[in-house]
C-alpha cells in the first residue's frame, strides 16, 4: 500500500517515513502544500498523512480542496491544535481521524491500520484468481486451501496484480502502485519480486496463473493456463 505523508519538519518527516516503511509501506514525502498537491494530482494513494501546519496551501486548505475535488481516500491530520474546536475544524473538514503532536509513533501506525481496515470494508476483502485466495483483512494467502508465506512485498504485488486480474500490468505501474517514488526502477526489482512470487504461487503446477507478456509487463489470469 501507498501513503503520502505532507509534513514540513525534516526530521519529523524522516521519522514517518522511516517508522512507516518498516511497517511495508511505501512512503512519498511532500514538505509542502504545492508539491503535496501535485503528488496527489499523479500519483494514486491508499492513504495520507498530513500536517495541519504545512507552508501554503496549509493542510486544512489542501484537506478542504481535495475533499470537493472528490478525494475519498483516508486522510489522518497531524497538528499542535489540541483544542475541541480545531480538531472539529479538521474532522468537519473531512479528516478521517486526527493525532496531535506530540505522538507515539506506535499509535500512529495503530491509526493509519485502523483507518485502512475501514477502508478497506467498503473493497473486495477476499480476492480470488483458480485456487489461490487473498484475504485483505486477514492478510493471508492460500493456494489449493495451504497457506501460503509471503512477505509484506509480496503481499503488495499479489493484491495488485489480483486487483487487475486479466490485465496486462507494465512494470511501470507495479512500480508506482506497490513502490514508492525513491523506488529505482533500473535495478530489476520488479522481475525478482515477479519471479519470487510465482514460485510460491505457481511453483510444482502445471498450469501457472501468472504469466510474462513481453514488451509488455505480466498478468495474473482468472484461471490457470
Amino acid at each position: 500500500m501507498k501513503i503520502l505523508v505532507v509534513e514540513d519538519d525534516a526530521k519529523m518527516a524522516s521519522l514517518i517515513c522511516e517508522v512507516l516503511n518498516d511497517n511495508s509501506y511505501a512512503v512519498d514525502l511532500a514538505t509542502d502544500g504545492v508539491s503535496a498537491d501535485e503528488l496527489m494530482f499523479v500519483n494514486d494513494y491508499d492513504l495520507v498523512v498530513l500536517d495541519w501546519s504545512i507552508p501554503p496551501p496549509t493542510g486544512i486548505e489542501l484537506l478542504e480542496a481535495w475533499r470537493e475535488a472528490g478525494h475519498s481516500l483516508p486522510i489522518l491530520m497531524l497538528t499542535g491544535h489540541d483544542s475541541v474546536a480545531d480538531r472539529v475544524g479538521g474532522l468537519d473538514t473531512g479528516a478521517d481521524d486526527y493525532l496531535t503532536k506530540p505522538f507515539s509513533f506506535e499509535e500512529l501506525v495503530a491509526r493509519v491500520r485502523s483507518l485502512l481496515r475501514r477502508r478497506d470494508k467498503v473493497l473486495d476483502l477476499r480476492l480470488e484468481a483458480g485456487d489461490l485466495v487473498l484475504e485483505r483483512n486477514r492478510r493471508r494467502v492460500t493456494v489449493g486451501g495451504e497457506e501460503v508465506k509471503l512477505s509484506a512485498r509480496e503481499f503488495a504485488l499479489l493484491e495488485y496484480l489480483l486487483v487487475r486480474k486479466d490485465e496486462v500490468v507494465s512494470r511501470a505501474d507495479i512500480e508506482e502502485h506497490v513502490w514508492d517514488s525513491a523506488f529505482d526502477s533500473m535495478a530489476n526489482v520488479v522481475d525478482v519480486y515477479v519471479h519470487r512470487l510465482r514460485k510460491k504461487i505457481d511453483h510444482g503446477r502445471d498450469k501457472r496463473l501468472i504469466h510474462t507478456v513481453h514488451g509488455a509487463g505480466y498478468v495474473l489470469r482468472s484461471e490457470r493456463s
